[in-house]
């Protein structure tokens, strides 16, 4: 609740009241792709079929902010992998990638998500989604929804407690883009994942100056001399890529 408030206050000072009416309908409107969601068929555990989901389920309800056939092109990536059982995510806004996860990992797998309520990249999402997000797991995964900053200590102990013996299989980095952010964010959590295990990167292009987005500088370190892999649409499109490294 705090934080619906905060931002209808942030709204009313720096929008104005007309702003804030526009995002009470979208807000509602949210609520009724929500329902429509829930009650859609869950789409079978491949690449396309996922994809076609996320992007079309509940009107954009859940619609993750990425270019499709770079996600589309992990996520194919990842089913000729074993199926992770050990998942964190960093940064889940409107939750399509977290959907994704799910969907990809194995049937018993557990599930984290680390948001930052209010962050400058993405804004995290509202507490009514909780409950949303939640469903997205399948009948015996684990789905562990944490809500802080990723760069506290006490999150990172919280994150530990909920990894599984043996460490995660998966890492997917998408909090703070600046690049200290996104550097902690690798140096903190990426000692978590098993040897074999993946690290993946979102918007690792080289980005508009207006985003503020300087990911690109650590992943174009981070990939010298090692192998990987990047699903990027168009090397001059100023925004998104993903980018994955594995743990030796």
């Amino acid at each position: 609740m705090f934080y619906e408030l905060r931002i209808t206050w942030r709204t009313i000072r720096k929008e104005g009241f007309g702003s804030l009416f526009r995002k009470i309908r979208t807000y509602f409107g949210d609520l009724a792709a929500a329902a429509r969601f829930l009650a859609a068929r869950r789409p079978e555990a491949k690449p396309e079929a996922i994809i076609k989901f996320i992007w079309e389920a509940g009107r954009g309800l859940i619609c993750p902010g990425q270019a499709r056939s770079e996600l589309s092109g992990l996520l194919h990536w990842m089913a000729g992998r074993p199926a992770p059982r050990a998942v964190l995510e960093i940064g889940t806004a409107r939750g399509g990638t977290l959907f994704c996860w799910c969907a990809m990992a194995a049937p018993d797998a557990a599930v984290i998500s680390l948001d930052l309520p209010g962050g400058i990249h993405g804004g995290g999402y509202p507490a009514w989604k909780i409950l949303l997000y939640r469903r997205f797991a399948r009948a015996n995964q684990r789905m562990h929804l944490l809500r802080g900053n990723s760069h506290y200590p006490a999150m990172l102990d919280a994150v530990k407690k909920l990894v599984p013996p043996g460490g995660l299989d998966f890492l997917f980095i998408d909090g703070d883009h600046t690049l200290a952010g996104v550097r902690q964010d690798y140096e903190m959590y990426s000692p978590l994942v098993k040897s074999g295990g993946a690290i993946v990167f979102h918007d690792v292009c080289v980005h508009l100056a207006e985003y503020g987005c300087h990911v690109d500088e650590l992943w174009s370190q981070l990939k010298q001399g090692r192998e990987h892999w990047e699903f990027i649409e168009n090397p001059a499109q100023g925004m998104f890529g993903i980018g994955v490294i594995t743990v030796k």
